[in-house]
């Protein structure tokens, strides 16, 4: 039987990194990515799917496989009605681990942030702490949750605060210890090669990921 792997957010900065894995080992035969429009790329192993993702239901025949990896996720600026924010962070995600596992999709890994916290004051990470807690009610076999802190590495668009960010972290990550550790900055590249390498394992339950363990795992 075919690995096939299904990845949502494969624009992204860590979904583009975790795609160019996927295409480049050769654990997965076929690689289905999620899409609102076509990327510029071609692979034997690949397939696009555009989808309307408010219309996810309409797609639920071709999200099978081995594992689903949603990198979904959007900013304040990119995204100021916060109703839309939550639906691109939070709905499209549980319906798709939902589908998925109506499905029998053994994984399911989720791209989050540290300090998700369904508890918070903050809406961000109380976004992001209730999407993690709203899946782990899904029932999935398999949940990985990847907690990064601020992520480096060349986005397709430039986002100026960002790149000004990552040359500060740069300087202050040795200077991060103990437990503020998990909010080193840290490469999208690393975040998809630990990503990849657990979903070729077979363990069951859930998992979250911080920053050592994202840098040991990958």
């Amino acid at each position: 039987m075919a690995n096939k792997a299904i990845i949502a957010g494969s624009s992204g900065l860590i979904g583009s990194n975790l795609l160019d894995i996927l295409l480049q080992e050769a654990f997965y035969d076929e690689v289905l990515i999620l899409v609102r429009k076509e990327l510029d790329i071609q692979h034997p192993k690949l397939t696009q799917l555009v989808v309307d993702f408010d219309q996810l239901d309409a797609y639920k025949g071709f999200l099978n496989g081995r594992v689903v990896f949603c990198c979904l996720g959007s900013t304040k600026s990119k995204t100021p009605d916060l109703a839309v924010y939550r639906q691109i962070d939070h709905d499209y995600p549980l319906q798709l681990a939902q589908l998925a596992h109506q499905n029998g999709v053994k994984q399911y890994h989720l791209v989050s942030a540290i300090g998700a916290d369904a508890a918070s004051s903050n809406f961000y990470l109380k976004m992001k702490g209730e999407t993690e807690a709203d899946l782990q009610e899904v029932g999935l076999p398999a949940l990985h949750i990847y907690r990064p802190s601020l992520l480096t590495g060349d986005r397709p668009e430039k986002r100026l605060t960002e790149r000004i960010a990552a040359v500060l972290m740069k300087a202050f990550n040795p200077l991060l210890i103990g437990g503020l550790r998990k909010y080193r900055s840290i490469p999208a590249a690393t975040v998809a090669a630990a990503m990849y390498k657990q979903s070729i394992k077979h363990n069951t339950g859930v998992f979250i990921y911080q920053y050592d363990k994202i840098k040991q795992l990958s």
